[in-house]
């Protein structure tokens, strides 16, 4: 490690020393609690059983779990190793679980019970796979978790520099598969420092941490939290019930929202009159009522954003009061331009494409030179989003392009194409176009037009269920149209932005 580098493990062993005895974490299932100077003995140990399983530098480690402390470690012993944790998202139908592990040919896997199963049938497909382990207790046959956390070796922490990989997050599969997503150690920290700098955080504030590790949003909160020598209180998966009990018992002051989590935690409030106005800061996408609504009722912050998983969350960032319906202004540590398909900046005001550079740019697709070179031409991640400035510099949001369309219901990224190739599947269906619509609950529900083969029949709950069957189910249309005739351009496909703009979408 040269001088200038700093990788999470160093983040470890400086708040060990900085936050020892302060708590770091506590798991909402069982309330087992750790202290920083704790997180840190434990990541050692287990990061020394890695070593002795034969972990090194660059490996990969799968995981298929909720969040856990056990998860958590994980993030701190692979960057202690050098080694690059690859988290499946439990969502996921068994093949795209599959497909994710075959793609990072991880050496060792860490598997949630319930998942267990799935993992046994698909073991033969995995070949890079050499030992399975249990995520955390009870058993279910795979190896135990705390072996590695008992062998007596001691940790010969690796070089690691901060442009070395630690996480793969596969994102949406745009055209056919899902691309690896490499962070580095420098991602998390640039990520970290910013939200803690924007959102002024301490060590007196406490983070319920609710999304998954998974996801860039929920991976960034918790180690933006321990940072600041700040309390993750730990959901291993959202209930508004139980959110708002922690709420009020733990003095939370932060959470990251994707509708609906925070119009149902104030929903919760009013059935049951428990208190929330500790909650002083919530970062994310909420519907403008949602937001209005929760400022009134706790003097709070909603803070808004732009990015993706490939810029660590965060590009920009901003108080919603500062300027309604924005992503708020560029962050401090990078540079937002908008370009047109020369690749030349816009004029002020206009749509253009976003491109990102800075220290939280993501290194690289896994496995695809091809499409790294090309979302990095001209030295600027080009991100697929479109968007606008205003006069003030305030970011707008203008959807995607057209070859890399997008719906995010709940946060989770849906390509079309992915749900039109399994609709496809269907022998009923002779064309579809699928696209984003506005949703009451989600905020952007997945709407499926579609031509039926002549003398076919089907119900829009049946292609539902037949598509929840091939893919993940939050990826199945919730609202299906079939049309006796579909607009089309030249060459006999369906023309996507008149299909669009005639069933309720916005045209590309």
């Amino acid at each position: 490690m040269a001088l200038h580098d700093y990788s999470f493990y160093d983040l470890i062993n400086r708040n060990a020393v900085c936050f020892k005895d302060l708590p770091a974490w506590l798991e909402a299932d069982d309330r087992r609690t750790m202290s920083f100077g704790e997180i840190k003995h434990h990541v050692d140990r287990l990061a020394a059983g890695l070593q002795q399983a034969g972990v090194a530098k660059g490996d990969r480690i799968g995981v298929l779990g909720k969040n856990s402390l056990e998860y958590f470690l994980l993030y701190g012993a692979a960057s202690a190793t050098g080694a690059i944790l690859l988290p499946v998202n439990w969502r996921l139908s068994a093949e795209e679980v599959l497909f994710n592990l075959n793609d990072g040919t991880p050496k060792l896997l860490f598997v949630d019970p319930e998942y267990q199963p799935l993992i046994d049938a698909g073991r033969g497909r995995l070949p890079a796979i050499e030992r399975c382990f249990n995520l955390k207790p009870p058993g279910g046959g795979f190896d135990s978790f705390t072996a590695l956390t008992d062998t007596g070796a001691a940790l010969r922490p690796a070089e690691v520099a901060d442009d070395d990989g630690l996480v793969i997050i596969h994102t949406a599969a745009v055209a056919g598969r899902p691309r690896g997503a490499l962070l580095t150690q420098r991602n998390l920290v640039s990520a970290n420092v910013h939200l803690n700098l924007l959102m002024h955080l301490t060590p007196a504030d406490v983070h319920l941490n609710l999304l998954p590790f998974f996801h860039v949003g929920g991976l960034f909160m918790a180690t933006m939290t321990f940072h600041a020598g700040a309390l993750n209180v730990n959901m291993s998966k959202f209930d508004a019930r139980r959110a708002v009990e922690l709420i009020e018992e733990k003095h939370v002051t932060v959470l990251f929202d994707f509708s609906p989590i925070l119009a149902s935690i104030m929903e919760e409030h009013e059935k049951s009159g428990r208190k929330i106005g500790s909650l002083k800061h919530v970062v994310g996408i909420e519907a403008a009522e949602a937001i209005e609504k929760y400022q009134q009722l706790t003097g709070g912050t909603f803070y808004v954003l732009y990015g993706q998983t490939e810029t660590s969350a965060i590009a920009t960032l901003g108080r919603y009061s500062d300027r309604p319906g924005s992503a708020g202004r560029t962050i401090a540590l990078a540079d937002v331009r908008l370009v047109d398909d020369n690749d030349e900046t816009v004029a002020p005001g206009a749509v253009g494409e976003i491109a990102v550079k800075g220290p939280m740019v993501f290194k690289r697709y896994w496995g695809l030179p091809d499409d790294t070179a090309y979302a990095f031409r001209g030295g600027w991640h080009h991100t697929g989003d479109m968007g606008r400035f205003d006069a003030d510099g305030f970011l707008f949001y203008a959807g995607r392009k057209p070859e890399k369309e997008l719906i995010k219901p709940g946060g989770e990224n849906v390509y079309p194409a992915e749900v039109e190739r399994a609709i496809l599947e269907h022998p009923a269906v002779e064309m579809t176009v699928v696209f984003g619509v506005p949703d009451p609950k989600w905020k952007e529900g997945i709407k499926a037009v579609c031509r039926l083969k002549p003398g076919k029949r089907l119900t829009a709950k049946e292609l539902s269920q037949f598509v929840g069957e091939r893919i993940a189910s939050f990826k199945k249309p919730q609202y299906v149209e079939f049309v006796a005739q579909m607009p089309l351009l030249d060459n006999g496909l369906p023309d996507r932005a008149k299909v669009k703009e005639a069933y309720g979408g916005k045209p590309s």
